[in-house]
């Protein structure tokens, strides 16, 4: 019956309207409407049944629930205080109770900012009982057609409904963020009270939450939501909710939060991450209002692995480094883990507590990856030159030229130098002196463009010292970037989302894997044996020491200054970077050493977590591309060696004296006098 009413005044509204258009326009005008009632949702009787839409719910990949989000306490309007009512209607809607569903002042401004100005954000122009009807549709695109059927909807609520009913449907079901949804558990959650006992200092700060929940969290962001609460309190005095003299008082209040232990924070750097990408995706009403499932990347299993083994870590460094708990400030970490097969993110820890600081330095932090850069160096080598692990060069000081800048001299950090090193070892070792060599020959872009296609994202400057890691990046990209390595030169981009079903189990989003070959698998294996050798024999031979056996491959990464200590290393079948340092560039320092390397506290990290991660994997060893064939080079000559002699003409081990070096079909090594 509601529903008729509706459409007959409805119908008689256009009639009138079209009038004044002329026939042609009536009949385009009425297929238009018509066309787009056809799909409309219902509108449900009573309206308040509009609150009870499902939560949502975030599932690891393990079938573990993670969190729920969208829970509502409905209260009715008497319940409410009449401060945030007018709060809400000053700022969101302020000729709420004179309109019949649409602003036209607002909308035909919006309509023409839309229009004239291109390229910029579409101007939104929502009542209360637009933002209602949105939460009736389950379809989750943005287009004008969209907007229109909203638009038909909202006129529906109108003449069906009351205003009463309206309001008190909407109160009850916007979103106030930390995980509180409707005026009730959002007076809780920020103030430990009921709605009706809001002062007006509280109802204007709740009011302005809304529009952007995440931004304005005060218990993340308090200044910006004050900032907000002032354009709602000078909303309410335009609207004459208030008078000046109580504008002027309640501008000098700041409310006091109820506890920092309440505001429905998720205790994790991950699902903070994976909420913040649905909303950016989907938009605050769906998240929060839709009762979407989703299903995410991560492993629980390996994300408390990796909790335990940071926090383990970042303790070991306090000890080294003589800090107590309550030091200040104490180093921070962060470790990142990532399926190379497939790109999804496995495991996300973005600092030593999450309810001491929530910024995520595993996506955010933007260090200095030291001699963890090398392998894309070493790889453009390998490609542009022809290099393979038995090539010799010369460990000695050098000098280069920089055309507008002063002459680029790197050292080694054991500032010593040791003549002849094959590439393999120069590696192994980290010795700076070489990749110098090796970046002066294929210069910088080449390594750009090699860590580009691997997938850092992050900007890198074209410099020769660009292959010893000055340029910033995040762990995120250095465990999607070694990666590539990991899957044989496939580029899989990372993710954290594998699907998302709306409230009726229908499927609206779903991963689908798209791998692209962007490093030669030949070239990429030569790189791989090298890193293999790093872990077996090198600088992070720490991670045998520590009992962890199976395949694996990665590099270290120390900064000059010591401030960044890092390990990005990989498994066939798991990849995961791990960075330490201060949030503040500071040098891990120890007693009696010149500093913190990424071979001592980020390798025993990553040993821990690896341990834990692939304990009951079956064995597994990387695989061989059809075209490399394996030769035993003298470690002096880089030649060939069948057969090494002692000083008693004596057959020894080919290992004392050589080292195997992987080749491609077209490479052959010397043969040895």
């Amino acid at each position: 019956m509601r529903f008729l009413i509706f459409f007959i005044r409805f119908s008689r509204f256009i009639f009138y309207t079209a009038l004044g258009l002329g026939a042609l326009s009536l009949i385009l005008l009425s297929i238009i409407i018509f066309s787009a009632a056809k799909d409309l949702p219902k509108v449900p009787e009573p309206l308040s049944k509009i609150i009870e839409t499902p939560k949502t719910e975030i599932y690891a990949s393990t079938g573990e629930r993670l969190i729920t989000i969208g829970g509502k306490e409905p209260v009715p309007l008497s319940r409410v205080s009449p401060d945030f009512i007018n709060a809400v209607l000053a700022v969101e809607d302020h000729m709420f109770w004179e309109h019949r569903g649409i602003n036209k002042l607002r909308t035909l401004k919006a309509l023409y900012v839309t229009l004239t100005r291109k390229g910029k954000r579409v101007e939104g122009a929502s009542t209360i009982t637009q933002q209602l009807a949105k939460n009736l549709f389950f379809s989750f695109e943005r287009t004008y057609l969209r907007k229109f059927k909203e638009l038909l909807v909202a006129f529906q609520i109108e003449y069906s409904c009351t205003k009463e009913e309206i309001l008190h449907a909407y109160i009850n079901q916007i979103s106030f963020g930390a995980g509180a949804q409707g005026v009730e558990k959002a007076a809780q959650v920020f103030f430990g009270k009921s709605a009706v006992d809001l002062t007006l200092g509280e109802s204007t700060l709740l009011a302005g939450l809304p529009k952007s929940p995440t931004n304005y969290n005060p218990y993340r962001h308090y200044d910006k939501a004050i900032k907000r609460r002032e354009v709602v309190i000078a909303r309410m005095k335009e609207a004459g909710y208030i008078t000046e003299d109580e504008e002027e008082a309640v501008l000098k209040t700041r409310p006091a939060l109820y506890s920092e232990h309440a505001d429905g924070r998720t205790g994790s750097y991950f699902l903070d991450a994976l909420i913040g990408q649905l909303i950016e995706q989907y938009g605050v009403d769906v998240v929060f209002h839709g009762g979407i499932k989703v299903t995410a990347t991560v492993d629980s299993n390996l994300q408390y692995a990796g909790e335990q083994a940071l926090k383990n870590g970042l303790t070991n460094l306090d000890n080294l480094m003589g800090l107590k708990p309550d030091s200040e400030p104490r180093p921070q970490g962060a470790l990142l883990a990532i399926d190379p097969a497939s790109g999804a993110v496995k495991a996300m820890i973005g600092g030593r507590d999450y309810y001491n600081s929530e910024y995520n330095r595993a996506i955010n932090s933007r260090r200095q990856p030291g001699s963890g850069f090398k392998p894309f160096l070493y790889y453009a080598a390998f490609e542009k030159l022809n290099f393979n692990g038995a090539t010799v060069l010369v460990d000695s000081p050098i000098s280069i030229p920089v055309i507008g800048s002063t002459t680029w001299q790197p050292r080694n950090f054991e500032k010593s130098y040791r003549g002849r090193v094959l590439l393999k070892q120069a590696l192994t070792d980290s010795v700076n002196t070489i990749a110098a060599r090796l970046v002066e020959k294929t210069g910088p872009k080449a390594v750009i463009d090699t860590a580009k296609l691997c997938g850092i994202k992050s900007t890198l400057e074209d410099v020769y010292s660009v292959a010893l890691g000055t340029s910033v990046v995040t762990p995120f990209e250095m465990a999607s970037a070694y990666s590539t390595f990991a899957s044989g030169g496939v580029r899989h981009e990372p993710f954290m989302i594998w699907r998302v079903e709306d409230a009726f189990g229908r499927v609206i989003y779903e991963h689908l894997l798209r791998g692209r070959k962007v490093l030669d698998p030949e070239i990429t294996y030569q790189v791989v044996d090298m890193m293999k050798s790093v872990i077996d024999r090198g600088s992070g031979r720490t991670i045998r020491e520590m009992g962890f056996t199976r395949p694996a491959a990665g590099k270290t990464g120390t900064t000059d200054s010591y401030n960044d200590a890092w390990f990005t290393g990989f498994t066939p079948t798991l990849c995961a970077a791990v960075w330490t340092g201060f949030d503040r560039k500071r040098t891990l320092k120890v007693a009696n050493q010149p500093g913190i390397t990424g071979g001592k506290v980020p390798a025993t990290i990553w040993a821990e977590f690896m341990n834990e991660a692939t304990k009951n994997e079956p064995l597994r060893d990387f695989s061989i591309p059809d075209g490399i064939h394996f030769e035993n080079a003298d470690l002096l000559s880089g030649c060939k060696v069948n057969k090494v002699l002692d000083q008693n003409n004596n057959r020894t081990s080919v290992s004392n004296k050589s080292i195997t070096i992987p080749l491609k079909k077209d490479q052959n090594l010397c043969e040895t006098p």
